[in-house]
C-alpha cells in the first residue's frame, strides 16, 4: 500500500483545510520538466527554430492532459520566442559592436534560465521566466 503525501495547510482556504503537498502528478511534472528542457533542442538538434518547434509540438499534443502542462507549455513558448527576438536583435546590433557584448550574455542567460526552470519544476515549484513577452496567456 502506498503512503499518502504529507498534508500541509492551504493558505488560500479560509477554513484552513488540508490538501496534499504535491498537487501535480509525477507524470505531469515530468512532462513539464521535459517542456522546459526541450528549449535546448536547438543546441542538440542543430537546426534553426528547433528550440521553438519541439516545445510547441509537445505542448500541442499534451496540453489537454493537464492544466499544469498547458500553463508550462505557454510559459516555455513565451520564453523561447522572446529570447529568439532578443538574440536576433543583438545579432543585428553586432554591426554597431554593442551586439558583440550583448549576444553572449543573452545566450548564457537563455541556457541558464532554461536549466533553472527545469530544476525548480523538478522540485515542485512553479517557475515564471523573467523578462519575457507574454504572447500566449
Amino acid at each position: 500500500m502506498e503512503t499518502p503525501p504529507p498534508l500541509t495547510p492551504n493558505p488560500s482556504d479560509p477554513d484552513n483545510s488540508f490538501v496534499p503537498s504535491s498537487a501535480i502528478s509525477e507524470q505531469d511534472r515530468s512532462w513539464c520538466i521535459g517542456l522546459h528542457l526541450s528549449g535546448l533542442s536547438g543546441i542538440v538538434l542543430g537546426f534553426a527554430l528547433a528550440h521553438i518547434i519541439v516545445p510547441l509540438v509537445i505542448w500541442l499534443v499534451k496540453r489537454a492532459d493537464s492544466p499544469q502542462i498547458n500553463a508550462t507549455g505557454k510559459e516555455v513558448l513565451n520564453f523561447q520566442i522572446s529570447y529568439s527576438i532578443y538574440l536576433a536583435v543583438s545579432g543585428l546590433l553586432c554591426f554597431v559592436f554593442i551586439g558583440l557584448l550583448l549576444f553572449p550574455i543573452l545566450f548564457v542567460a537563455w541556457v541558464t534560465l532554461t536549466i533553472i526552470a527545469a530544476v525548480k519544476t523538478s522540485n515542485g515549484e512553479e517557475y515564471r521566466y523573467p523578462g519575457i513577452i507574454r504572447f500566449l496567456s
